[in-house]
């Protein structure tokens, strides 16, 4: 298993949409085990491929923490079905330094082909039904920032070069 590079906000890679996966194969596990080792040294819960350079579906998601890990690894993931409201607070490892509360559903019901290549449907609510959404927005082209409104917009724009700045001289 490797790092891979995490590609960060204005890239180009992170605005694009993603091809669907045609067949889960080793190629296919490797890239999903070096997303995962990526999104755990990052650290983050989620990583989708664009994140990484590559405009494939795939997403690696765990919301289980320390105490309860819970590694998914998902091929060509959509939702089904949405419910609820939630605002809670994101950030994204493709934008470092910047958080922002998101209206998502609180409730969806996802599909997705796992590593041995069965489809899989699932419920989720909470953070992983949140970080679904959030990881099948990157491979639809989408950040979390795109989700806020023009004004919250406007002031991540201006607000984020000098996030970035600040980062740098910590380094």
């Amino acid at each position: 298993m490797s790092l891979l590079k995490i590609y960060h906000y204005p890239d180009a890679v992170l605005a694009e949409m993603s091809e669907p996966i045609a067949v889960v194969d080793d190629e296919i596990r490797q890239l999903a085990a070096d997303m995962a080792e990526t999104m755990y040294a990052a650290p983050g819960v989620g990583l989708a491929a664009p994140q990484v350079g590559i405009s494939r579906r795939l997403i690696v998601l765990d919301c289980g923490g320390e105490e309860n890990p819970e590694l998914i690894k998902a091929v060509n993931p959509e939702i089904l079905e949405r419910q609820g409201d939630s605002c809670e607070e994101e950030g994204c490892l493709s934008v470092p330094g910047y958080y922002a509360a998101v209206k998502r559903s609180s409730w969806v019901k996802v599909r997705y082909v796992d590593m041995d290549g069965q489809t899989v449907e699932r419920e989720a609510e909470g953070l992983l039904a949140i970080c679904f959404q959030h990881e099948i927005d990157h491979l639809d082209g989408k950040l979390f920032v795109d989700r806020l409104s023009s004004l919250k917009k406007g002031m991540f724009r201006k607000k984020y070069p000098k996030i970035l700045e600040q980062q740098q001289e910590q380094l």
